[in-house]
This record gives structure tokens, sequence and C-alpha cells, in this order.
């Protein structure tokens, strides 16, 4: 049995034979039955997107011509609904699809005054709106409007475009499918190209799609469900002819490095990616991503990588996520030189950034854009995988993927044909094209906390939850560590539900391990390339008079209290200087730091020694930006973790009152009378991460709603 041409998507191996992981038909009769043809276009895109195979994120789009009434004179017309600018075919809804009529599509043609002038036609697309639907259309619309079918699908499977980025493409392009798929040679994406396809099926009438060369396929039928049929079954006939074509080779020349264990490979990871974030965060704090899936360490092992990965991306989607080129780093695995690969990093990336002002001054046009930022988007590391830096976790991750994709392309035609990358004029044309900037400019701006990461200890308690979405809701990535695994998982549902998978994780760890501390830092390091805030707050409270309190007792808060929070500073200050691009560090303490209390000596001092290595560690970081500070909460009751257990008792029985009447008394005893919450806390925390206390350290904000006796001097 043939043994596939490509490994697969997410490190699962996809194996791409004929009786084995075939694309599956999906339509559903019964579901599809009482659709209208724009709700068969969305359940038709949504089942396309859902596998990577057929298309990577955001990548290609679809579309129906449809008959809708006319909102101002009640006649049926023919209206393109076709996915908008920027969507995902996999995600998309129903407000997703751009709308708009045909007969004005067609009428834009009498305006078009040639390729020279094309980018101006997307000026008119606004003024052929259907039914004042907001949603932009993209550029691709005029290669939907003007195929001459009412369902029409365009998808980047990898499979299409192996043969599309291949020196000979056409000629493959025949071979494969005959005159059942006709090629089109590259030509950017735009009017032009709409008007090209429109050509081809006037002169092509038996056609049922296109290849397009280094881009990627076109399939087009009057049904729906034909529509989506012919598509997976074209897409499958790839998969299966390169199945057969490239049974028993080895890819990319042969493997010339052999792959680290996995441990070893997040360890070199957990070192290089705060280095390498610390040069790439100079115009906005970026995030990583690491990847070592099978189908990477094939790739980044493999003789003919640097070579194949000099010629950069083909597909115009893969090229805008992945930049130009990748850097590969020196790391030999069998030398396993990663000091001196560190020690060499500011050269390579250096090198980088030469090379690619080098491109933008070769290519540049009188309208061009300014550079953008030099640095490298994916990092190649033979023996270990690959790393990406974006500007937030799900951008840097689906740049991983885009790249996974452009492997899976290289592999292909470098085993059938000759790689071809897009030319280098071409493809500064797609990253610095006008209409692109246009789209970057309409971004929303960033949130407070974008590109930032954070670590919240005792992440699973109240305030530690709260300080997590507080960040969360300002873009910034977090990762919990608690000591109670189930607490930490039921905290990570909660803010996942919300926020997503991307910037949320969690780590099972006890402050007072010195190795489980290291531990958690080199998985943030891996998981999101690096840390920009520490909130200390793990902790616990304990009551008993002087005499009651043994050495136990005493020995357990100190441990947690003051060299806990001693432990993760540390790790924190290593991996910040590293980065070279500052940090804040946030404890959260107590008013019982600075105000004695009864029965509670072993918690007070604890407390104490807290807010004065808190002062201590602002001295040390200011050098470099490390910004240190305190917040001091006072009776947190609802939500804490901590007055779920004896303390509450304890505190209850110290002030002569039962737990209901405990919050109450915490309350009238403040000088504004109001009770504090684990939100108040996070507030706190979030003004000493944020930039707006970027000329804060060594300070101490009380939040306990007015205790004279805590008043800093």
């Amino acid at each position: 049995m043939a043994q596939a041409a490509y490994r697969g998507f997410h490190g699962r191996n996809i194996m791409l034979t004929r009786a084995e992981n075939r694309l599956e038909n999906l339509w559903d009769d019964a579901k599809s039955e009482a659709m209208s043809e724009s709700e068969k276009l969305l359940y038709r895109s949504n089942l396309l997107g859902s596998d990577k195979r057929i298309t990577n994120y955001g990548g290609g789009n679809t579309s129906a011509k449809v008959m809708e009434t006319d909102p101002l004179t009640g006649d049926q017309v023919e209206v393109l609904w076709v996915k908008g600018s920027g969507g995902d075919v996999g995600s998309i809804k129903m407000d997703g699809f751009a709308t708009l009529y045909m007969d004005k599509l067609n009428a834009l043609k009498g305006l078009y005054r040639g390729v020279e002038y094309e980018d101006e036609m997307v000026g008119y697309l606004p003024h052929c709106t259907f039914n004042l639907n907001p949603r932009a259309a993209s550029i691709d619309t005029p290669l939907h409007a003007y195929v001459p079918r009412k369902h029409v699908d365009h998808m980047h499977p990898d499979a299409i475009i192996a043969i599309a980025a291949s020196k000979n493409s056409k000629e493959l392009t025949q071979e494969v499918f005959g005159a059942e798929i006709g090629w089109l040679p590259w030509k950017k994406p735009g009017y032009e190209l709409g008007l090209w396809l429109e050509d081809f099926c006037k002169k092509n009438p038996e056609a049922k799609g296109v290849v397009l060369e280094s881009h990627g396929l076109f399939t087009w039928a009057d049904d729906a469900k034909e529509c989506y049929e012919l598509t997976i079954a074209i897409i499958q006939k790839a998969m299966d002819w390169f199945a057969d074509k490239t049974a028993g080779q080895d890819a990319f020349g042969g493997a010339v490095h052999e792959s680290l264990a996995p441990e070893a490979r997040r360890a070199v990871a957990a070192r290089l990616m705060p280095a390498i974030r610390g040069f790439v965060s100079g115009n906005q704090h970026m995030v990583g991503h690491f990847e070592d899936s099978e189908t990477v360490l094939e790739f980044v092992n493999a003789r003919d990588m640097e070579p194949l990965a000099a010629l950069g991306t083909s597909c115009p989607d893969h090229f805008l996520r992945t930049k130009i080129r990748p850097l590969v780093v020196n790391f030999d695995p069998a030398k396993n030189n990663l000091d001196e690969v560190l020690e060499g990093l500011p050269d390579q990336i250096a090198a980088y950034r030469e090379d690619y002002a080098a491109y933008y001054e070769r290519c540049k046009r009188d309208d061009s854009p300014a550079i953008r930022d030099p640095n490298a988007v994916v990092y190649l590391i033979p023996g270990v995988g690959m790393i990406t830096f974006a500007k937030d976790k799900a951008t840097a991750r689906i740049s991983g993927e885009f790249y996974v994709n452009a492997i899976n392309v290289m592999r292909g035609a470098s085993a059938v044909s000759e790689y071809v990358g897009l030319p280098e004029q071409e493809a500064f044309d797609i990253e610095y094209w006008l209409l692109e900037e246009a789209k970057l400019q309409r971004m929303p701006k960033p949130k407070s906390l974008a590109g930032r990461v954070a670590l919240v200890t005792g992440g699973a308690g109240g305030i530690g939850a709260a300080t997590a979405e507080r960040y969360l809701s300002e873009g910034a990535c977090v990762m919990l560590a608690d000591i109670n695994g189930d607490n930490l998982e039921a905290a990570k549902a909660n803010l996942v539900q919300r926020y997503g998978r991307d910037v949320v994780r969690t780590v099972k760890m006890n402050v007072t391990d010195e190795a489980e501390v290291a531990s958690a830092y080199a998985d943030i390091s891996v998981e999101f390339g690096g840390i920009d805030i520490l909130v200390s707050n793990a902790g616990i409270a304990s009551s008993a008079s002087v005499e009651e309190t043994t050495l136990e007792l005493w020995q357990k808060n100190m441990d947690i209290l003051s060299t806990g929070y001693f432990l993760v500073s540390r790790e924190a200050f290593k991996v910040m200087r590293v980065q070279g691009i500052g940090g804040s560090v946030v404890f959260v303490a107590s008013k019982n730091g600075l105000a004695a209390s009864p029965n509670a000596s072993a918690y007070c001092t604890a407390k104490a020694s807290e807010i004065h290595l808190a002062r201590c560690l602002a001295l040390e970081g200011a050098d470099v930006g490390i910004r240190v500070n305190v917040v001091n909460p006072d009776a947190v009751l609802r939500g804490s973790k901590i007055w779920e257990g004896e303390w509450l008792d304890q505190r209850a029985s110290t002030y002569g009152t039962d737990k209901e009447g405990l919050e109450e008394m915490y309350r009238n005893r403040s000088l504004l009378k109001r009770s504090v919450l684990p939100e108040d806390i996070a507030e706190a925390a979030y003004f000493f991460a944020a930039d707006t206390s970027a000329k804060s350290t060594g300070n101490i904000v009380n939040v306990d709603a007015g205790n004279k006796e805590a008043f800093t001097r």
C-alpha cells in the first residue's frame, strides 16, 4: 500500500493512501434539504474548513449566486454571496459573507482601465453592496463573480499547491487531472485574475475547475452539494497521485540530523525562545509558539532544508503569514551547542534584518509603505523543531500552521519535480500591497496588555483567577499556577470558555519546590515565549496565639509566603533579564504586612517579609526595567480559597463573631465601610502590570477599604 506524501497537521500522521484517512464526504442531505441557497453555502463552507487538508485557517473562500428580493424594488435579483474579507470558512457565520448585486459587479467591467489600475476596482465594490450589508468584500470577489457557475470554491490544499508550486506545474496539472481541471499562470489576486477566470471558463466550458500557479484551486458547479463533492474529489485525486508517486522516497534528500528526545527539545526551546523574544519585541511585545511535530522534525533534520527554506513560500496566504523566508538557527543537535548558539544569536538576527532590509530596498516601489518589522516570523532549529513569533498567541500558532502547510508543499513539489517559491518581486508586491496596508491600518488598536505574558501563582483562588481574567480581558496570555490540581482545572475551564484555548495555560506548582518553580518557567517560555508579568499570589493563612504557634506552623508560613515569593521572583528575574525588555512583578501581600493583628504572628511576619523582599527586588530590577510593586488586600472573603478552611473559623473566634458576621465586621471596621472583592485586588494588579504605572516601582497600594493602621509612611 502506497505511503503518504505528507505528514500531518498539528503533528497528526496523515497517511494519504488510497485506503486510509481519505477525505470524508460529510454532506448530510437530511440537514441540507430545508436550507436556502445561502444557508447551503454556509454549510458547505464550514464542512470544507473543518479539514485542514482542504484549506488552512483563513485560507480560500467560497461563494454562491443566489436569487434574492431587492429591498427597494421587490424584484428578484441575482446576488453574489462570498466570504468577506478576513474570514475563515471553517468558522464563518452568515454575517461573515459579503453580498453584492451581480448586475452591478458585471457593470464594473465598463469601468476597468487595465491591469495597471486594477487596485482601484476594490473601491467600487462597496457600491455593489446588496441590502446595506456591512461585511467588507475581499480582493477575491471578482474571481467568484465572473466564474459563470452558481457555486464556486477556492481552496488551498497542500496537495494542490504542491502541484502549483512545481517548476512544471502546468504539465503536472494535465498529468493528474487531464481536461477536467485547467491551469492558469501566476497572477496576483485581484480584478485582472477574475477576468482571466471568466475567459478560461468561456473557452473551456467542460472544465470543472482550475489550478492557479503558486496559489491554489478553483472548482465550480451549479449545485451546492455537487460543488462540495467535486472539491473534495479533486483534492483526493491529487493526494492519491502523490501517494503513488512518492512511495518509498526519502523526503528532502534524507535526514542529516537526529531529533533530540521530546524533553530535550523543549529544554532547548525554553532557553532559545526568551532570547529570541527579546530581540523581536522592539516595537511591540511578541508571543511565541513551539512546534515539534513529525512534519516539522522531518524537514528541519533534512539535507535539503536550508536551500528549500531559502526559496521562501509559494502560496500568497503562506507568505503573508510566514514572511519572505525563515531564519535557520545554527544549532547542531549532535554537538548540543546551545550556549554557542545563544552567544551567536544577536549576529544571526542582525544578519536576517539586514537581508530583509536589502530585500525591501531591491523591491520597493515609489508608493510602497515604509519598511515593516524586519525580524523573522519562523525559526527552524535542527533536531528541535520550529518556533514562530507574532503579535499574539493565535497568530503565532497559525503562522506555524501555515509553515507546516509550506513544508508539505515543498515536500510534494520537490519529490515529483522542482519546488519553486514565489518570485521575490511578486512576494514583495503582496507583502507591501497598498490594499494590504489599508487593511492593516483598519485593524483596531491593540489592547493595553496585548503581547504580554503573565504567570499568576495561586491562580486557582479567587484573587488569582480574578487577576488572570483582568489580564486576559486586556489581551494578555496567562499561565495559572497552583498546588491544587482540581481547582486549577476548574479555573482553566472557566477562562478558556471565555477567552479561548490559545491564551490560557496551567501548571501544577508548589512555590516552595525549587525544581517545580524552575520547570514552570521553562513551560511558560515554551508555551508563550517568555514572561512579562509575575503575580506572586500563592498563599495560606493561619491563626494562633504565639504560645500555640508551633515551629512547624511558623515555618510553613515562611516557606510559602516568604521563601515561595523569593523563588518565583528569582526565576522571573532570570527570564526577564534574558529577554531584556523589562517586566512587572506584583506581590499580593496583605494589610497584615503593615498592621499587626492578634493571634497571627507567623502570618503577619511572613507578609512583612514579602513587602520588604519586594522593596529589595525593586532596587535590583530597576536597571533593566523590571518593576516590583505590592498590592495589600484585606478581608477578601468572597471567592477566596483561604477563607474556605479553618482560617475562617479561627478569625471568627478571634473577633468573637460567627462566620456570617465576620464579613460585616470587616466591612464596618473599614473607613469606607465597604467589602473588598477579588476583582478589586485584580484591578490594582492590572494597574501595576500595565504601562499606566510604567514609572512606579517599590510602591504599595492598599486595597482594604481604608485601615489607618496600614497607612504607608
